[in-house]
């Protein structure tokens, strides 16, 4: 099973590096549409749904409001939809510690949006090189946010493995610990520390920036979890080898990329 996420993984940076570095533009707008839309697809699941012309309209309503919300942020600027997305992993917080809290399927389909939408507009914030960034610079910062991320995973899971004693949160994620999860937070912070260096970026603030999206994807990752847990589901779908579905591989991402794009506009990378 490892080999299989490792092998998946590599396949999925290739294809990540073809589309920032060696493809058009549009390749990349494309790209996040298919996300979008295979991964409003799988989260018709938590709310139940097995129609296919049920799902088909979730995924079709996700995209009209992804079209809404880019025309909005042409006035608004990105930072407002950050704070909102902030605001909602504030409250997913709070039903990773209620969970025995039942969710409606409406409040279900409503957490999708708000879930996938902000980190959408997040990532193309990034791509598009908005602010103070040109395009190239903009593809470095978001392999920076996937460095991170997949930091945090890589530490967690073999701290966790190793000394790992004490579950984090068993009844939504059993495999977590908080061994793993300060094992991660330490990957993180080395690596921002350096990386730091490298952007030419203030070191404390990176850090403490780093920091807070660490903690955004571990509370990512425990939010799909508990959906999933909810509907009954082991994986949000089977699309890729040894991950499972899009969701499963980019529930982190989804709550740290709001938050590392408001960490960039503080640090004034942004603007």
């Amino acid at each position: 099973m490892l080999k299989t996420r490792v092998y998946t993984a590599i396949v999925l940076l290739i294809l990540i590096a073809c589309v920032l570095f060696a493809l058009p533009a549009v390749a990349g707008r494309i790209t996040l549409i298919a996300v979008l839309a295979i991964g409003a697809w799988e989260w018709t699941a938590f709310a139940g749904f097995s129609a296919p012309i049920a799902r088909a309209g979730y995924v079709l309503a996700t995209l009209l409001l992804a079209y809404m919300t880019e025309q909005g942020l042409r006035t608004s600027g990105v930072v407002p939809l950050m704070l909102v997305a902030v605001a909602w992993w504030a409250v997913a917080t709070v039903r990773i510690l209620l969970v025995s809290e039942r969710v409606s399927v409406g409040m279900t389909l409503v957490a999708g949006w708000l879930t996938m939408l902000p980190a959408i507009a997040a990532v193309a914030h990034l791509y598009s090189g908005s602010g103070l960034l040109g395009r190239a610079t903009g593809n470095r910062f978001f392999l920076l946010l996937l460095a991170l991320v997949a930091a945090a995973d890589i530490g967690a899971y073999f701290v966790g493995r190793r000394f790992g004693r004490t579950k984090l949160a068993p009844e939504v994620s059993p495999g977590k610990t908080w061994e793993g999860v300060l094992g991660g937070a330490l990957v993180v912070s080395v690596l921002a520390f350096v990386m730091a260096r490298v952007f030419v970026l203030p070191p404390l603030g990176f850090v403490a920036v780093a920091a807070c999206v660490f903690v955004a994807s571990v509370v990512g990752d425990l939010t799909e979890s508990l959906f999933k847990r909810g509907a009954g589901l082991k994986d949000s779908g089977v699309i890729l080898p040894g991950h499972g579905g899009i969701l499963d591989r980019v529930d982190s991402l989804t709550a740290a990329a709001p938050v590392f794009v408001l960490g960039l506009h503080w640090l004034r990378v942004l603007t």
